[in-house]
């Protein structure tokens, strides 16, 4: 009894701390908007859910898609339409959003799970390209031009989201809750599966899981919880366009997450954080952002194998707050 105790004292020292992590990092996202743009910070919570709901399916189910801006601008030109042109309330059009992201998720699904690897990620990045050019041809997107002008409208009738605060609060608020379901995802018996799958899933289908269905229900979860993000960018910027279909969309969530760290929650954050800081604040400079990023890139990639956070929790620190012994 007297070993149970210990052995479990560091793990409840280490919960504890996380939550305590958790709910200072809650108290600056409630105080940033006083001292940051709140435009600035609202687009680091879209791409940070953005890039989550990737790592649900590419850190925890081992599925590399290079095709998740179909789901991300599917729902923001979904959403846009809803609310411009049939009147929508923001929080119905966002809804509208994560449907046709769905029925996206699960089309595109359907084919990719039938085959491992690359061939998989060849199949996801065609037929999110097959979408991109239907949004080109397509008239409720207006081609190159996008749907401009998206009014923020008022939430359930009331909540004025033209003004600034308004409209962060409301991000903040369904950025939690998206990172609430995909954590309540992770750590559910659905989610050990994953990982399983993830980690060996020859022995996952011995075991007798449907692999198959696992697969597909995670990567319709992921474009789902992607069309939720998507949605709320629709909203937050007022445009949706052809750029948050585009293949090199799928390829900056990738970025994002392999920068932050694979398999972590809180790693895809950061890289979007990360991300959106270099290309908001290097905009107006006269060096190129996709070299800058570039070069981090090359440098995460070479001393931080897993990731900036990643790394910090394959640390010595990490393994010491988490109640692990030390190599």
């Amino acid at each position: 009894m007297t070993q149970v105790t210990v052995a479990s004292a560091p793990k409840e020292r280490f919960l504890s701390l996380e939550m305590a992590l958790i709910l200072v990092g809650i108290a600056l996202l409630v105080l940033a908007p006083f001292y940051f743009y709140p435009v600035f910070l609202m687009k680091v919570l879209c791409f940070g859910l953005f890039a989550c709901a990737f790592n649900l399916l590419l850190g925890y189910t081992g599925i590399l898609s290079f095709g998740h801006a179909a789901f991300f601008g599917g729902a923001a030109y979904f959403t846009a339409h809803a609310v411009k042109e049939w009147g929508f309330s923001p929080e119905l059009g966002i809804l509208v959003g994560v449907a046709g992201a769905t029925v996206l998720g699960l089309i595109i699904g359907f084919f990719a799970i039938r085959r491992q690897g690359i061939y998989s990620t060849m199949i996801t990045l065609a037929l999110a390209q097959m979408f991109a050019f239907f949004c080109l041809q397509a008239s409720f997107t207006h081609g190159e031009d996008g749907i401009q002008g998206i009014p923020r409208g008022h939430l359930f009738g009331f909540i004025d989201l033209e003004q600034p605060l308004n409209m962060y609060f409301f991000v903040l608020a369904v950025f939690l809750i998206g990172i609430f379901i995909i954590w309540r995802i992770i750590n559910s018996p659905f989610g050990m599966i994953l990982k399983s799958v993830r980690e060996n899933e020859p022995r996952a289908i011995s075991l007798g899981y449907s692999v198959a269905r696992y697969k597909l229900a995670a990567f319709v979860m992921s474009a789902a919880l992607t069309g939720l993000a998507g949605g709320l960018k629709a909203i937050v910027f007022q445009f949706a366009t052809l750029t948050d279909v585009s293949w090199q969309m799928s390829g900056e969530v990738v970025l994002m997450t392999l920068l932050g760290g694979i398999g972590t929650l809180v790693g895809p954050i950061f890289g979007a954080a990360l991300v959106a800081a270099l290309e908001n604040y290097l905009a107006t400079s006269e060096f190129p952002v996709t070299v800058i990023t570039g070069v981090i890139f090359m440098v995460c990639v070479l001393v931080f194998r897993r990731g900036i956070i990643g790394e910090l929790y394959a640390s010595r620190l990490g393994k010491k707050l988490e109640g692990k012994p030390e190599n």
